[in-house]
């Protein structure tokens, strides 16, 4: 995605990049999110807004939620999903002068990382690996 263009990306774009994203992650880490879904939303829901004590919906860019892979397995759990917040992606994008493919990565990593229950250090270099 370019900065020159006059349309912001959409849901199903940042969706693309996501899993896009996925498929440049070395195969020992991608066989493990077989089954971790991938949604993308605008903002946060008030739910997550409440408990993760936000001020604003633009605080946050992306959510993992469900339990570690180090965690023992739950009959009947919901399946675990990362979230990705498409408007709140969109400004980092405008402020920062990374690409959007790699903002996309780097947000996408850092949610999968805590379906891992790796420390950031561990995330960079899954990061650096991804590119």
């Amino acid at each position: 995605m370019s900065r020159g263009q006059t349309v912001a990306p959409t849901l199903e774009d940042i969706e693309r990049l996501a899993q896009a994203a996925v498929e440049s992650l070395p195969d020992a880490f991608r066989r493990f999110l077989d089954g971790v879904l991938l949604r993308v939303a605008d903002f946060p829901d008030e739910e997550v807004m409440r408990d993760m004590e936000l001020e604003s919906p633009f605080d946050i860019l992306g959510l993992y939620h469900g339990r570690s892979v180090a965690s023992e397995a739950v009959t009947g759990a919901m399946p675990d999903v990362v979230y990705l917040y498409r408007r709140p992606i969109l400004d980092e994008w405008a402020d920062s002068g990374e690409t959007l493919e790699a903002l996309v990565t780097h947000v996408l990593v850092h949610e999968v990382g805590h379906h891992f229950g790796l420390s950031d250090d561990d995330m960079d270099r899954i990061e650096a690996m991804a590119h």
